[in-house]
């Protein structure tokens, strides 16, 4: 047990975003007691076990049990990642509570693409798939909303490296679903194309969703890139947009036509690039560099000193013109647990278990319900 309680301890500590101390000194004991049940030296009492729980913000059950194993999941990255098991661990454990929370509310979400799966080159099944979303070539304004409609869960973690960007849970395991690392240093944009990246894999490549297989396809990768940049700028109006811009320097032209389809500057350079214009990543990068002094993106040669750090909020990736949080949210979990609460079908404990809300952090959303 001191093994499953170390891992879940771990696991459940970070995705709260909490230190080792900050548990610690909530649930009254020393850094070194909660050290050594973390690292499975020691057993906690079951008090002490109940304040651990009380202050990470879970229940009991979570601490002390193994998530159900996940198979059909497409979990690739770039590097090795240590934590994984742990991300598996968490993202079985949120099925299950969201496939719950459904149970309850009798509200099932239908996989509306599964006609598509396993049928179309990735540009026609991006268009296939804005048909059945019913969104014409209209810019996507609400990713999270748009998955949610097409019968998807969606799950922002965030993991801290840049190798991982997100994951997909085939129908077999409780999905379809996608994760996505939603870390600060992330910007939202690539939050936005991993999200769809994952819904291209989900409808192109339903055999490939093999949790053992941990290396990137990279055949795979570009067809779930091509698909996502089709997707997110439809040919027809992506031309029309870019046309329209024809006055403007190439780097204004980048950054508005960014800006009306929220993606990626690099989105717009690999469509353009795809339509044949082979120099246009050079011809950006250097414009970039004159406008502002640096490249769009680098590896910091020439690193900052301490007398210019920055609170964590500025040092997020250096995206042009970047989105923000909010322009990626998932809301469907959050509607449905309401529902179940409002009908006093679940507690307010579970309530906060299954949203990853402190005790506090839930009143306050309850009041703004009530609002």
């Amino acid at each position: 047990m001191s093994t499953l309680l170390g891992s879940n301890l771990r696991r459940l500590r970070t995705a709260k975003g909490y230190t080792q101390e900050a548990v610690a000194d909530a649930a009254r004991i020393s850094v070194a007691a909660y050290r050594n049940y973390e690292t499975g030296r020691a057993i906690p009492k079951v008090n002490t076990l109940l304040a651990i729980a009380r202050a990470i913000g879970v229940s009991l059950n979570d601490l002390v049990t193994e998530a159900r194993p996940l198979t059909a999941v497409r979990f690739r990255a770039v590097k090795r990642l240590r934590s994984r098991e742990e991300v598996l661990d968490d993202v079985a454990r949120w099925l299950d509570n969201y496939i719950d929370i459904e149970a309850i509310t009798g509200e099932t979400a239908d996989w509306k693409l599964q006609e598509l799966v396993g049928r179309h080159d990735p540009i026609t099944a991006a268009s296939e798939v804005r048909r059945v979303a019913g969104i014409g070539d209209e810019p996507v304004r609400d990713v999270c909303g748009l998955l949610e409609y097409l019968g998807v869960k969606v799950l922002s973690r965030p993991v801290c490296t840049d190798g991982f960007f997100g994951l997909s849970v085939g129908p077999a395991d409780g999905g379809p679903a996608i994760v996505v690392n939603t870390w600060e240093r992330i910007p939202v944009e690539r939050w936005i194309f991993s999200a769809v990246h994952e819904l291209g894999h989900l409808v192109l490549h339903p055999d490939s969703f093999r949790v053992e297989q941990a290396d990137e396809i990279a055949q795979e990768e570009k067809e779930a890139d091509r698909f996502a940049a089709h997707f997110l700028m439809p040919s027809a109006v992506f031309k029309q947009e870019w046309d329209d811009t024809c006055g403007l320097p190439l780097i204004d032209r980048v950054l508005k036509v960014k800006r009306i389809f929220r993606v990626s500057y690099k989105t717009v350079l690999y469509r353009l690039a795809e339509e044949g214009d082979r120099s246009v990543w050079q011809r950006f990068n250097a414009q970039y560099a004159r406008h502002y002094g640096r490249r769009a993106r680098h590896s910091e040669p020439l690193p900052l000193g301490p007398e210019e750090y920055q609170p964590v909020e500025n040092r997020r990736s250096k995206e042009p013109e970047q989105l923000v949080d909010v322009d990626f949210t998932a809301d469907r979990l959050s509607r449905l647990v309401r529902r179940a609460l409002e009908e006093e079908r679940i507690t307010r404990s579970r309530a906060a278990e299954v949203l990853r809300l402190s005790h506090e952090e839930l009143l306050e959303r309850m009041e703004d319900w009530a609002a």
